[in-house]
């Protein structure tokens, strides 16, 4: 059977990550998580303590390497050698990382990677432009939507798992002004493109919304 690409795009809490990760398991699939990369930028951004401008994220840029590697099976994302995969998920790397993302510089070097990663097909990737602007052509692509309520409770467990405590409100008005930036930004915006096939998981588990695009996957796959 060929080996295809897949690409789940939709805002943040929408399930697109974990979806990616499982149905990618299923499919015997390599995962790809591109939010983890411009979260990884964020971070050093973060770290640096220096203004938010272009030409400073630029040449921080030249300075960084990112990489995702597999350890025990699961994707860990590395910068500059270091596993940062628990601190991007920090809410001040949230906070942040949609303006740095929306750097040309930043885009331009992380779609690049994220497409030699992926040209030979056999992958799953998640983010907010894997199928109007990374890979335009994947055989399969989802837009996933919830609920404002849905996602900023999905957001909550999460980092409560990781031992971080966050008001679900605060988290609310952090996503929302996240999913107004991202809409709205002039490089690669946050969009559904037009042969996506959108799926709301506002009422569903990871397991159902999983299946569903298993089922999808598996009978493009066999076409």
């Amino acid at each position: 059977m060929k080996n295809i690409i897949i690409a789940i795009d939709g805002p943040a809490g929408s399930g697109k990550t974990t979806t990616a990760r499982e149905l990618a398991k299923r499919l015997g699939y390599v995962y790809i998580d591109t939010g983890a990369m411009y979260r990884a930028v964020t971070l050093a951004w973060l770290r640096e303590k220096t203004e938010l401008r272009d030409d400073v994220i630029c040449s921080l840029m030249n300075r960084i390497s990112i990489n995702l590697q597999l350890v025990e099976g699961n994707q860990r994302t590395f910068m500059n050698s270091e596993d940062v995969s628990e601190a991007i998920r920090l809410p001040e790397v949230t906070k942040f990382v949609s303006p740095v993302s929306a750097i040309g510089c930043v885009r331009e070097k992380l779609v690049d990677i994220q497409r030699q990663l992926g040209k030979s097909g056999g992958v799953v990737l998640d983010g907010r432009d894997i199928g109007t602007v990374v890979f335009p052509h994947a055989e399969l692509k989802i837009f996933l939507i919830a609920s404002i309520e849905a996602r900023a409770n999905r957001r909550t467990k999460e980092l409560v798992q990781s031992g971080v405590n966050t008001s679900e409100t605060e988290l609310k008005e952090l996503i929302l002004a996240r999913d107004k930036f991202d809409s709205s930004r002039e490089n690669s915006p946050l969009r559904k493109a037009d042969d996506a096939i959108q799926i709301d998981t506002s009422t569903i588990t990871i397991e159902e919304q999983t299946e569903i695009v298993f089922r999808m996957a598996i009978e493009k796959i066999g076409k």
